[in-house]
């Protein structure tokens, strides 16, 4: 039981600071699409050069440093598995109990349901004198069972005691073992979710315009359902706006929040702006820059053992098996870097990152620095005055310098062996056309390696076609936001606590509203 509480506790503490990597990660990235990454090596004798690891990760930097000015489009392709644990049975012992002190007991009887099975099909009693010496030796492993069982509590508490070599490993290691009901419940994870599920994105990158586009998507499709979701997003990096499609969201804001909506959202944007003009002159600029200079910084510390290339008929023998339908259009590639490091590098990595970043964004603008705890950030914000973009940023970098100082990070351990493998394949002119990622879903904790979910990141680049639209599924007079085809936000919730202050609203948004401290200071309580 206090090795189960220890694994929860572990868990837990892994998912808040995942929580945290993912909340700081929207400062830095929340006006570009930085996963994006096009390039043009524009040198001719890129594929005649000695290729060795350094020069690998020179030509990589190079790449990865032209496509931040470089115009796109891209599509980029998720698949999520569980291959790993589906075929744990294949090379690691699968147990017979969830639960070690119930291992000797369920491997007996196990043992003999089967032995009854087998007298059954030769039409014999399990009784028979035919079968007393199975029967004995299942006695006997079973006793053999309990008494190393025994002997192993004891070695937990004085050292003197002796457990056979073969059940000490597997008692010392029986929660990270696959159990049957783990393979079972991979296998219908598979069938009933993985594989009839499909997440894409894609969309344009023009940074000199100031301007992205992202259209993501997820499509279920089994033998009777087929279901499909897209949400269309604009960014307008020059006045810091991000819009989303409207539409997706009204049906819903209709029936808890606003049933007075109707369908003044219908083929609308719904525009969210990142500055309200509380923050300094030229933020938005810092930002992009200081976080490039810390990926250049972070990059250029990488170990030159970290890169290295393949060859394009290799890619299917790697360790690291791609799905079919990625690695499809990955092999006509002319050339393929690879980087594989490990995972506890990989989080040194961005600890790296987050400090630079961090560093940068302060000393320049200190007056956005402010101490605060950050999981209770939020909650200090009390009145709609304070709900102010300045005041979203200083909570978000006190978020990233307390996970920079999280001293129980070094409590997690990473998983044996994990890696994060990164693909960037070229053609024979030297342009980058796309770049895959692979790493497991978790890597920290006591879960075992083939427990765990993987996930690979396909993303594919190619010339912007004028002709093209960015979003196919809306008609063409609203593929780019305006004042006519676009809700503000910030004018709409300001409406909306109105219409709640003169008593008005569903039942679920008069409860939510008369929650919020901001509403109350705003407006005053409503019954």
């Amino acid at each position: 039981m206090k090795k189960a509480h220890q694994t929860l506790t572990l868990r837990l503490s892994s998912m808040m600071k995942n929580h945290l990597l993912l909340t700081s990660t929207l400062l830095s990235g929340a006006l570009l699409l930085t996963g994006c990454q096009s390039a043009n090596l524009n040198q001719s004798n890129a594929l005649t050069v000695k290729q060795s690891p350094s020069t690998a990760k020179k030509t990589l930097a190079t790449a990865l440093q032209k496509q931040r000015r470089q115009s796109f489009r891209y599509h980029s392709n998720i698949e999520i598995s569980n291959r790993q644990q589906r075929t744990a049975a294949s090379g690691t012992q699968v147990v017979a109990s969830d639960y070690v002190d119930a291992h000797c007991e369920e491997t007996h009887d196990q043992a003999y349901a089967a032995l009854i099975m087998q007298a059954e099909k030769q039409n014999k009693d399990i009784l028979a004198a035919d079968y007393d010496d199975k029967r004995d030796a299942l006695k006997q492993s079973y006793f053999e069972c309990v008494d190393a069982y025994y002997a192993w509590e004891e070695h937990q508490y004085d050292s003197d005691v002796t457990v056979p070599a073969g059940y000490q490993a597997l008692f010392d290691n029986y929660e990270d073992k696959p159990k049957p009901l783990d393979i079972k419940k991979a296998q219908l994870l598979d069938e009933y979710l993985l594989k009839p599920l499909s997440i894409n994105a894609q969309g344009i990158y023009q940074p000199m315009a100031g301007k992205a586009t992202m259209l993501a998507s997820a499509q279920y499709q089994a033998r009777n359902h087929h279901s499909s979701i897209n949400q269309p997003v604009y960014i307008d990096m020059k006045n810091g706006d991000i819009y989303l499609w409207a539409d997706n969201v009204a049906m819903f804001n209709s029936e808890l929040l606003d049933d007075k909506l109707g369908t003044k959202w219908r083929n609308k944007w719904l525009k969210i702006a990142i500055d309200d003009g509380t923050l300094p002159k030229g933020f938005g600029r810092e930002v992009i820059k200081a976080h490039f200079a810390a990926l250049d910084l972070t990059y250029d510390g990488a170990p030159v053992s970290q890169f290295d290339y393949v060859a394009p008929n290799t890619l299917a023998a790697l360790s690291s098996k791609l799905p079919a339908h990625q690695l499809s259009a990955m092999l006509s590639s002319a050339q393929i870097i690879r980087r594989v490091q490990s995972f506890e590098s990989y989080q040194e990595d961005y600890q790296n990152y987050l400090q630079i970043f961090y560093k940068r964004i302060s000393q320049k603008y200190p007056e956005l620095v402010k101490e605060a705890e950050p999981m209770t950030a939020f909650e200090t914000i009390q009145s709609s005055k304070e709900l102010t973009s300045k005041a979203m940023v200083q909570t978000i970098l006190a978020m990233i310098n307390a996970q920079i100082n999280d001293e129980d990070k070094t409590e997690s351990k990473v998983a044996a062996n994990a890696t994060v493998e990164e693909l960037y394949g070229f053609d024979k002119s030297g342009q980058l056309k796309w770049q895959h990622l692979h790493r497991q879903l978790d890597n920290t904790g006591k879960t075992a390696p083939d427990k765990s979910m993987t996930i690979d990141v396909l993303q594919q680049y190619s010339v912007i076609n004028s002709k093209d639209k960015a979003f196919p599924n809306l008609p063409r007079e609203v593929q780019t936001p305006n004042a006519s085809n676009s809700i503000d936000l910030r004018d709409y919730a300001s409406e909306l606590l109105e219409y709640y202050r003169d008593g008005n609203g569903t039942a679920v948004g008069k409860m939510i509203f008369n929650m919020m401290p901001m509403a109350k200071e705003r407006f005053g309580a409503t019954d």
